[in-house]
């Protein structure tokens, strides 16, 4: 199986450290978070690794040659121009590709217990062009899904917005919190291409146009234990944990 993980952002939650590093090496009790990740993925069966640099990517570049991960690690290169979530897997088509099988998308900054297996045969069994892993957890955004599992829409819980504009939710719709982590299928690259004029756009606004064809569907894991690590408080609890387990 084949995965990206999305390793680009700037960071810029975390600094002073991403003032001198990219996010993606911050320590988790002393292993960088990319590494964290690609354990994760390769104890879930993937064997082929795509990770996106951008932010001090010439130090990812050093890191990922540095090390044996039991798994093929390439490069996506973004440092000419940072292509946000939906353009940088359009960037990375020739590496990914998934006319040969779906391939899982995982941003760098989020751990979690996610059985990815699972997630990958829930997508195959679904024929959706994506699945996205969600869960029951606390969130102040939402996606929203129908009786199906067919993605609807999305909440800002906290000032009440929908999109996309105009959406309004419907009785027996249900509304999960986003793991970061989806998977993605060749229908979706096709629709990606049909609509997107730029080369930079966030995949959930792709997701979420009404112009869009693909076939999106949700992944609920109850019980799922996530955190993103994306900033500093839950940096901290992300160390804590770890730290506890050894």
């Amino acid at each position: 199986m084949k995965a990206m993980i999305l390793a680009a952002g700037l960071g810029t939650r975390l600094r002073p450290w991403t003032l001198e590093h990219p996010k993606a090496l911050v320590p988790v009790d002393g292993v960088p978070m990319l590494e964290r990740v690609i354990g994760r993925l390769r104890e879930n069966g993937f064997k082929e690794l795509v990770v996106n640099i951008h932010h001090f990517g010439e130090q990812i570049i050093d890191f990922v040659k540095s090390k044996d991960f039991g798994v093929s690690v390439v490069i996506s290169d973004e440092r000419g121009k940072l292509l946000d979530t939906g353009g940088a897997i359009l960037h990375a088509e020739n590496f990914l590709t998934l006319e040969s099988g779906p391939v899982l998308v995982h941003n760098v900054d989020i751990l979690s217990d996610a059985d990815l297996q699972r997630l990958m045969q829930a997508h195959l069994e679904s024929g959706a062009d994506s699945t996205l892993l969600v869960s029951r957890r606390d969130s102040s955004r939402k996606l929203i899904f129908d009786e199906d599992m067919f993605l609807r829409g999305w909440h800002n819980i906290r000032d009440g917005v929908y999109k996309p504009g105009g959406y309004s939710p419907s009785e027996g719709e249900e509304e999960y919190a986003f793991s970061g982590i989806h998977v993605v299928g060749a229908g979706l690259l096709e629709e990606m291409k049909r609509l997107e004029t730029g080369d930079k756009f966030s995949i959930i606004e792709f997701l979420l146009d009404g112009r869009n064809r693909a076939k999106i569907k949700g992944h609920l894991q109850d019980n799922l234990k996530l955190i993103d690590i994306g900033k500093p408080a839950t940096l901290s609890q992300a160390n804590a944990i770890y730290n506890n387990q050894c």
